[in-house]
């Protein structure tokens, strides 16, 4: 460790005189080295100064390169290269980037080591370590080179923009921000706001105290020719409840009195009391007697000055408690009451007062009434009985804060939504269900919006009412017991051959695409030209065909049905029993073939793909004499068809028209005439060699 500062130290001292000297050409810490060599991919790149300065090659490893200049860096390391390459003779090594490698320690937001830009100043340091942390302390930062230590006002050059009031960088130097001694001994959140609040001193020996009955009581720095009154004023003066004329001062451990009415009155700067560092200022509360009689009104809870006041005549409900310094922002202004001194209790709502919303006007106020103004209820615990149930509305479901919610008139369901922080993501927003009085409602919030969100639309909710907000299902395949959770209008039907059937989630907005990929589309099994579309949601049920197939070869969106909530969709087998397919759209395939029988036919097919479908010809099939059957609305049609010519010259127009309800059929070759020419030669040459064994006997 002694070694590596030593060195450290040297590289320091070495940089710092290099730089001086030439800083252009100077090879430093943190600079980025160039070396190229055609055909060498490992080292045509850039290779960074480390902090004992030095470059690390492929295969050849950790070579020192600081205080060079450009040509003793190129000799270095070229023979360096030497060793592990022959021809260098079209190498070249030079410095690419000038950089620094500075160390960001303390206060800052995220501390390190930073390679910046070769001219980068203080500010630009800062600036890469993430800035600076609430609670640096920015007229003690320090600048460590090797073993100096250089102490700079950073707020100076803040106020002024002067440059000159910051130290330059170079490589190995070391920022540290320390922390501002208004932060404590321990970590904690900074708050600018609070410490202004509680005064500017940061010593606590040399501060002015002051405490008691001012506005912002706390530690004031001392400054010169500073008096009484500019401490109170710093302050924020006395408060209403002060003792002006009882104030205590305490310097050099000397306790005063000190008269400030008297000065007020007087003015005579003589009577105002030396201050001292350390000093403590205290101001008193006056003491009152208590106000009581038949005159008094009473202000009580939550208003800025709660207390007796005299109630004299005229004197109207929104003067007392403008008086009383108004409600603060904990008061509860639509449930205040005013209790009469017969013992009756009058509610006023302030904020539909002020609103204009209500016609009601501000209750009279006589003497001997007391006002209490209560607190927001939300502000404390939650507890159900500090909202009755007949001003209360209940929102339960898939909302961010459910619970009972304060009713007011003037209100409205979105009011209410944003209240209890909106629906979560897995609310179903297409369906809330709305009791009020006795009466469901059905609420669409989506299409509501869409719309513009039309407030003549809005359900009714008063107090008392229940609103519910539904999730959605999480996973229609595995949990079904969300089904019931779940309205058949709004669900689709999958079955058949697809990955997951089920019952979906569907919106009039969605595809049919949309609701095959939820069911993770059709299986290797599915046969698509053939899939079944049941519209559920007309007086009468009405089926409708599709051939998947032919959507994905033509892209024609017309093919693909309109799916709407409540319909079935079923995708049958390939190989499914011929029964359940009308022969109207099969062809059939007879005689010598693998696998007669019948196949489901479109357009798109030929005579080729049918006989692919069936296994093809067998090996003793009549290729030459294949027959096709066209059976149509008007009259029968047969035409045969040459395979094996066809083979040979691939004409495509030789292929015959093939539509569905056609029959195929592939004869034997014991049909053809050249077969039975060949099997009655061979029954004549039995009978002859018959009869001429016959003779010979």
């Amino acid at each position: 460790m002694k070694i590596f500062s030593l060195l450290t130290l040297l590289l320091s001292t070495l940089l710092s005189f290099s730089v001086n000297a030439d800083e252009e050409e100077i090879v430093q810490v943190g600079d980025l080295i160039q070396v190229s060599l055609p055909g060498e991919s490992s080292l045509n790149r850039g290779f960074q100064v480390d902090k004992k300065g030095r470059i690390t090659l492929p295969e050849v490893g950790p070579l020192f390169v600081a205080g060079y200049d450009e040509k003793q860096l190129e000799k270095v390391v070229l023979e360096s290269l030497e060793t592990i390459f022959r021809d260098l003779s079209n190498a070249s090594v030079y410095i690419s980037e000038r950089q620094i490698l500075v160390s960001i320690q303390g206060y800052v937001e995220s501390p390190g080591e930073y390679t910046l830009p070769f001219n980068s100043n203080i500010q630009m340091a800062l600036h890469a370590a993430g800035g600076l942390r609430s609670g640096a302390q920015l007229n003690k930062m320090i600048l460590k080179r090797g073993a100096k230590r250089e102490q700079f006002d950073y707020k100076q050059f803040l106020d002024s923009g002067d440059d000159s009031q910051l130290p330059t960088l170079r490589s190995l130097d070391t920022l540290f921000v320390p922390a501002s001694p208004l932060v404590g001994n321990i970590e904690q959140d900074f708050d600018p706001s609070k410490l202004a609040d509680a005064g500017d001193s940061s010593d606590s020996r040399l501060a002015i105290k002051v405490f008691g009955e001012v506005n912002a009581p706390g530690s004031f720095s001392y400054k010169d020719n500073t008096d009484l009154v500019d401490v109170l004023m710093r302050a924020g003066g006395v408060t209403r409840y002060a003792s002006v004329e009882q104030i205590r001062v305490i310097s050099n451990n000397s306790p005063t009195l000190f008269n400030l009415k008297r000065y007020l009155d007087s003015g005579d700067t003589n009577l105002l009391p030396q201050l001292q560092p350390g000093s403590t200022i205290f101001v008193p509360k006056q003491e009152e007697e208590i106000k009581s009689g038949a005159n008094t009104v009473y202000v009580m809870g939550e208003v800025f000055q709660p207390g007796a006041f005299e109630g004299k005549q005229g004197a109207t409900f929104m003067d007392i408690l403008a008086n009383a310094g108004g409600p603060t922002r904990y008061a509860e202004t639509r449930q205040i009451r005013i209790i009469k001194s017969s013992g009756k209790v009058v509610k006023f709502d302030l904020t539909a007062f002020t609103e204009g919303i209500t016609g009601q006007p501000a209750p009279a106020i006589m003497p001997g009434d007391a006002i209490f103004v209560p607190e927001k209820t939300d502000m404390n615990e939650k507890s159900w009985l500090k909202i009755s149930p007949d001003r209360a509305v209940n929102v339960i479901g898939e909302v961010v804060r459910p619970g009972r919610i304060e009713w007011s008139d003037e209100m409205d369901l979105m009011d209410l939504l944003a209240h209890v922080g909106g629906p979560t993501l897995r609310a179903d927003t297409s369906k809330l269900e709305i009791a009020t009085n006795g009466r469901m409602t059905v609420f669409d919030l989506d299409a509501f919006i869409k719309k513009g969100a039309p407030k003549v639309e809005l359900p009714l909710i008063a107090a008392g009412s229940i609103v519910r907000i539904h999730d959605l299902p999480q996973d229609p395949s595995d949990n079904k017991s969300q089904w019931v959770r779940q309205s058949s209008d709004a669900s689709i039907y999958v079955f058949g051959q697809v990955n997951a059937p089920g019952r979906y989630r569907f919106t009039n907005e969605m595809h049919f695409l949309d609701i095959l990929s939820a069911a993770d589309g059709p299986t290797k099994e599915a046969d698509i030209h053939n899939i079944r579309v049941t519209h559920r949601n007309n007086k009468y049920a009405k089926i409708s065909k599709l051939n998947l197939s032919l959507y994905f070869e033509t892209g024609d969106e017309t093919l693909l049905p309109l799916v709407k909530p409540g319909d079935t969709v079923y995708v049958p087998e390939k190989n499914k029993n011929w029964l359940d397919t009308p022969k109207e759209e099969t062809v059939r395939v007879l005689g010598a073939v693998k696998n007669p029988g019948r196949y489901v036919f479109n357009d798109n097919m030929t005579i080729l793909d049918i006989l692919a479908e069936a296994g093809g010809p067998s090996d003793i099939a009549h290729l030459e004499k294949i027959s096709i059957v066209n059976i149509s609305c008007c009259q029968g049609q047969a035409r045969s068809f040459d395979l094996v010519s066809f083979s040979k010259t691939a004409d495509i127009r030789k292929l015959p028209v093939l539509r569905a309800g056609d029959t195929i059929y592939i004869p034997n070759q014991r049909e053809s005439f050249s077969e039975k020419a060949r099997l009655a030669l061979s029954d004549i040459l039995r009978l002859t060699t018959t009869i001429v064994l016959i003779g010979a006997l």
